[in-house]
């Protein structure tokens, strides 16, 4: 039985992670700054919740404690968050090097250190932080998750609108088929010392790429909810991120789970 501890396990991948390795049978630890309380839906039977910051280091120790494998699923989308997200990191990999955990895996987005995006440039930041750790680490670049999409489109037809990014391709991924290659990367054999590299980058994309209008058509007929398809310009860095498709990596299809079978199994949340 490996002791896994998942930074950010109350997260929509993180909460696949720690489902998917206690089915498994293995020991595992949530480090999280809120946790769930006990007994609710979010708090995973069998699983261990940790309050702690990576921000500050205040409790990480102790979530750490006596793990095999650390992956981490920490988002910093805004403030304070994500101008620490880097220092966080680096946090997390020294308590876990200090715990005498083997290896650390991040979960990352495909071609973000080739984007300007202020979000994608603080993944970009902390993997390279991975990258110097001294532990064995693996960066797991996912493309867009299919709840972004569902997010995008929901939001737009409060209005009677859905919205399309104008030259917008996407290769959407849902968080169990992440979680899987997280977990299976965490859990993979050690190399022969001094046989392989120490960090490794990995993609990972869904299994379709298609126009962005054609997942909002599929959205459309999975809700029920009308409106006029409507393709707009996306302009900053987001939009010359999606043009350049660099979300894209049609090699790395990886993911089982198609938009629509996402749609088809989250019919009640959306």
């Amino acid at each position: 039985m490996t002791r896994i501890c998942v930074a950010g396990g109350t997260g929509q991948v993180g909460r696949e992670v720690v489902r998917r390795a206690l089915d498994a049978g293995h020991s595992v630890a949530v480090l999280s700054r809120n946790p769930p309380p006990a007994g609710s839906s979010a708090n995973i039977g069998g699983a261990e919740y940790f309050r702690a910051d990576v921000t500050t280091g205040e409790g990480v120790a102790a979530a750490l404690a006596g793990a095999d494998v650390v992956i981490d699923c920490l988002e910093g989308r805004s403030g304070k968050a994500r101008k620490n997200f880097a220092d966080g990191g680096a946090r997390l990999l020294a308590a876990a090097q200090d715990a005498g955990a083997a290896r650390a895996v991040m979960l990352s987005i495909v071609n973000c250190d080739r984007s300007k995006y202020a979000f994608y440039r603080s993944k970009a930041a902390k993997e390279h932080v991975y990258e110097l750790s001294g532990l064995e680490t693996v960066v797991v670049r996912a493309t867009q998750f299919h709840s972004l999409l569902a997010m995008m489109f929901g939001a737009g037809s409060k209005v009677r609108v859905i919205p399309v990014a104008r030259g917008a391709r996407f290769q959407p991924v849902s968080p169990a088929d992440a979680a899987a290659v997280l977990l299976e990367t965490a859990l993979e054999p050690a190399p022969v010392p001094a046989a392989g590299p120490r960090h490794r980058v990995l993609n990972l994309g869904g299994p379709e790429s298609k126009d962005m209008a054609d997942f909002a058509r599929e959205w459309q007929r999975a809700t029920g909810v009308k409106g006029q398809l409507v393709r707009l310009p996306l302009p900053g860095a987001m939009g010359r991120y999606l043009r350049e498709g660099l979300n894209l990596v049609p090699e790395a299809r990886h993911g089982n789970e198609t938009f629509r079978g996402w749609l088809e199994n989250s019919a009640d949340s959306l």
